[in-house]
């Protein structure tokens, strides 16, 4: 079973049945509201009883505004007040959070020996009334409103983005469903950069193929993107970048997520893509974008052009790509620039270079892709990936294009562990300060490989036809190896 977080999490359990053990194992000191650390809080020490009633007035009042906040609460208390119990779950459905209840059934007989062990012992009657009291509140709990409830040892927590993943790995087993998988490289700080980065990038992009990754994509910006990183981590020139990368490899695709078609001159962009896919053996891609980063676009001096600016020169450029890859040397006139011989020898090798336009703007970006795109990139959830679907295939109805012409892909980070306490290892190396294990989760999809195989059914449930991974934290070709499972279960 699993416990999918946010959500407020109620232990309940005797003194001396591992509850506080089992919390700090599994969350940051932050997330564990616990009465015995608000008696010394406001008493003498944790075992001030005469003290609980304040320092249970503040633990609700703690309880309600952590709630509030939407944050992952855990309270660390006997838990066998049923009014107390019945406050927090009823908090919990007022938020939208789900509430768990995890029972501890150690044997009293346990119990009583950690017991003695404390420094300040719980009175031998106080603890035989909690063991009493216990054995009648599984019952209580079935009809309190919980997710989920459970025995510890039975429990695995999970960040919001992997719920529903073990029903849908389960799918993938029993009917195993086909799916594409792209690996997007989006940090470059490899130990010994910048002299090693050549070296790095030629490893994982040969594992990457030798994993069974049908494409390989990098960002196409100047300098690294908030989302990623600070400004000053290394970021090379993309078409440069697969231009070197076309040499080391041999039947990956190559393409950007996404140009900017912006940041040259849409003439010489086409040039590009038509030089890469005849180096490369026909393996272009050509992923366009409007552009939205505008730190780069005032830090390179290029003029900040409006979104309705910057989608009409998309349009343009769309327009003008296949008269550039095409025979003879036909003129463009577009409302953003004009090109009086769009003439490009070598021309590319495929007969058709597949433009992807990446961007779920509803209104005009997905009408684009209708006129004009081979595909689609998509983020988030399921949930998000159907809807945008929906759109684009009403834009398709609407300017009379088959929807099944355009592939969907989704692009989105993976942090991938072989199990649960690789897990739980590489998010604690890796997470800033100022979030949480199970925020930070959730931001970059963390998961084991199960989870990860389970998480990318229900995308192809949803339509993804192809998964572009932006995996979190490759510091070598070893991350890209690890993730053969993945690709397998889908091949």
């Amino acid at each position: 079973m699993m416990i999918v977080v946010p959500s407020v999490i109620v232990l309940v359990g005797p003194s001396g049945s591992g509850k506080s053990t089992w919390a700090r194992r599994h969350f940051d000191e932050g997330e564990i509201v616990s009465s015995d650390r608000l008696r010394a809080a406001v008493g003498l020490d944790e075992y001030d009883q005469r003290a609980s009633g304040d320092a249970f007035a503040v633990l609700h009042e703690i309880v309600r505004r952590r709630i509030d906040r939407r944050l992952t609460t855990v309270i660390d208390t006997l838990g066998i007040n049923a009014a107390n119990r019945a406050t927090w779950v009823a908090l919990a459905a007022e938020a939208g959070m789900p509430a768990y209840a995890v029972t501890f059934s150690t044997d009293p007989k346990l119990c009583r020996a950690r017991n003695k062990q404390r420094a300040r012992p719980v009175p031998a009657k106080a603890l035989t009334a909690q063991i009493t009291r216990f054995a009648d509140v599984p019952a209580e709990l079935a009809a309190e409103g919980y997710e989920v409830i459970a025995a510890a040892d039975e429990l695995r927590i999970i960040n919001r983005s992997m719920a529903g993943t073990e029903e849908a790995r389960r799918r993938q087993q029993a009917s195993p469903q086909q799916l594409d998988f792209g690996l997007q490289i989006s940090v470059f700080n490899f130990a010994g950069s910048p002299q090693a980065t050549g070296e790095r990038l030629v490893e994982i992009a040969r594992a990457a193929e030798e994993v069974g990754f049908s494409s390989l994509w990098v960002m196409d910006h100047f300098m690294q993107i908030p989302q990623v990183g600070p400004e000053w981590w290394d970021i090379p020139e993309a078409y440069t970048t697969l231009s070197y990368l076309a040499a080391a490899t041999r039947r990956i695709k190559l393409g950007t997520l996404a140009t900017g078609v912006g940041y040259r001159n849409p003439a010489l962009l086409g040039k590009m893509i038509a030089t890469l896919d005849v180096l490369s053996g026909g393996r272009a891609m050509a992923g366009l974008g409007a552009g939205w980063f505008e730190r780069e676009t005032v830090g390179y001096g290029y003029p900040v052009v409006s979104t309705k600016g910057r989608l009409d020169r998309l349009e343009d450029v769309l327009q003008m790509l296949p008269l550039l890859w095409g025979p003879g040397s036909p003129s463009f006139e577009g409302k953003t620039f004009s090109v009086p011989e769009a003439i490009c020898y070598p021309r590319p090798l495929q007969e058709h270079i597949p433009i992807l336009v990446g961007g779920g703007g509803e209104k005009r970006t997905l009408r684009l892709v209708a006129q004009y795109a081979d595909a689609a990139n998509f983020f988030g959830g399921a949930a998000n990936v159907r809807h945008k679907i929906e759109v684009l295939h009403e834009h398709c109805v609407a300017v009379g294009r088959d929807p099944a012409e355009i592939m969907i892909t989704h692009l989105g980070p993976a942090l991938v562990a072989t199990d649960q306490s690789d897990l739980e290892r590489r998010i604690a190396a890796i997470k800033p300060n100022n979030v949480s294990a199970a925020q930070f989760g959730a931001a970059v999809n963390a998961g084991t490989i199960d989870d990860q195989i389970g998480r990318f059914r229900t995308l192809a449930e949803a339509g993804v036809q192809a998964a572009i991974l932006s995996v979190v934290g490759v510091v070598d070709a070893s991350e890209i190896r690890r993730l053969a499972p993945i690709v397998d279960a889908f091949s």
